[in-house]
């Protein structure tokens, strides 16, 4: 289906085909608003499987979890400073991965609505970056200063407007929204770099994240209580990042 699209839209310079896309995205949200019921955040939610206590510390292995995000957020601003071919987009990337492992730590130290929105604030920042990031390195380099403020305010938005009228429409269209623009962006443009293929490798494991997060209790039985589904969750995810650090590690220029 992709290759068929993707045939289709080459006959189209890069300017229409992104605003193809805009205009695409556009009628996909005004469609969504319009024929469905607001979806509220459910508090089972916050009734993770595991509660224990360790070391004075609650939840703790859902806390301890979250340490690879700082690694990782870290090893790649360091990455990004190294690289002078680097974007703007990655450097808020990483940024927002390091604060990832903070926002989800207080979250998870008493699981609310309340701290939610300090979870969600950096992980929106790091999946509306990487799609301005793949919008730089593969459509244009000169649309980055417009889409990234854009984007990023946009994903800001969609937290706070689920913090104050407790509707996930906005959030989850713009989180599986910027997910799905990966395999769509690497079908239907060519890039400068290399390594591309990492970026599906993320992918994969973060489809696999969420996942495990939605069978949290199961598989916290089914390890015999030795790790849930959503600790492993925080695992895969950071896996997924780490796909995103080793393409930038490891790309060259065409």
């Amino acid at each position: 289906m992709f290759n068929i699209v993707a045939k289709i839209l080459s006959n189209f310079s890069k300017r229409k085909r992104l605003i193809i896309f805009t205009i695409t995205a556009c009628l996909l949200v005004l469609a969504i608003f319009s024929h469905t019921e607001p979806i509220p955040q459910e508090l089972v939610y916050h009734h993770l499987s595991d509660q224990r206590l360790w070391l004075t510390v609650p939840n703790f292995a859902n806390i301890i979890s979250n340490l690879p995000f700082a690694t990782l957020g870290l090893s790649g601003l360091i990455l990004c400073f190294r690289n002078k071919e680097i974007g703007i987009s990655w450097y808020i990337f990483f940024s927002g991965l390091f604060l990832v492992a903070f926002g989800s730590s207080y979250y998870h130290v008493q699981p609310n609505n309340q701290r939610l929105i300090w979870d969600r604030l950096p992980m929106t920042i790091c999946f509306m970056s990487l799609f301005s990031a793949l919008c730089a390195e593969n459509i244009s380099l000169r649309y980055e200063k417009i889409i990234l403020p854009i984007v990023i305010f946009l994903g800001l938005s969609s937290v706070i407007y689920w913090h104050f009228t407790d509707d996930l429409r906005f959030y989850a269209l713009i989180q599986f929204g910027a997910l799905l623009s990966i395999p769509l962006i690497l079908s239907f443009y060519k890039s400068q770099y290399s390594h591309r293929h990492y970026l599906l490798y993320g992918l994969l494991f973060y489809v696999l994240a969420k996942i495990f997060e939605l069978n949290d209790n199961f598989i916290f039985e089914l390890t015999a209580h030795l790790l849930s589904g959503h600790t492993i969750k925080h695992l895969l995810a950071a896996a997924a990042t780490y796909c995103v650090y080793l393409m930038l590690k490891k790309r060259r220029r065409y």
